[in-house]
């Protein structure tokens, strides 16, 4: 079976979560088998061992589970981008509008220098909010957009769109 169709079959719908009306997406049956996650990883290697990536922002939280192991592998440094009060250090921070709200993040004044290239990674585009933000957050202190990456894409809320000032590589596994 394809990489995307294992991947497919491992996320659960859960009807109205957060709020009524949202089809929420649940990765979490993913974290439940590790071969899967482990082929995932190796997939996300393969697709940005050639990319000349010097590090990769994960958007809290589930940006970390495959964001940090991804930078591991890859041997570049992990930077958190975290909601609003999460990072003890000095900071920046963006806010933007959700798909159900609104939400500030902020990352470390230190956590990348000018001229870096930059990849950032969630697990879900939605809208492109987060992302867009986490894109402003890496801009503001001087480091490049290599691109986005995302386990999934709710393509019909044409998140892209909000990225592609930004990158015009914007990967995923599956689409919905």
């Amino acid at each position: 079976m394809l990489l995307e169709d294992r991947i497919k079959s491992a996320i659960r719908d859960v009807a109205n979560f957060p709020k009524e009306g949202i089809m929420f997406k649940d990765i979490t049956p993913i974290m439940q088998d590790p071969i899967l996650s482990s082929d995932m990883i190796d997939a996300l290697y393969d697709m940005y061992k050639d990319e000349k990536i010097d590090a990769i922002a994960g958007i809290e939280s589930r940006g970390f589970l495959f964001g940090y192991p991804l930078a591991i592998k890859l041997g570049v440094p992990f930077i958190l981008i975290r909601k609003m009060g999460k990072l003890p250090y000095s900071k920046i921070s963006h806010s933007y509008d959700l798909e159900y709200g609104s939400a500030t993040i902020e990352m470390h004044t230190d956590a990348v220098s000018k001229g870096q290239r930059v990849l950032i990674h969630d697990d879900l585009l939605a809208t492109g909010g987060s992302a867009e933000a986490a894109a402003h957050l890496i801009k503001k202190c001087g480091a490049e957009i290599v691109g986005f990456n995302f386990l999934v894409s709710l393509d019909f809320l044409e998140g892209k769109n909000k990225l592609t000032p930004f990158s015009n590589k914007i990967t995923n596994f599956v689409n919905y």
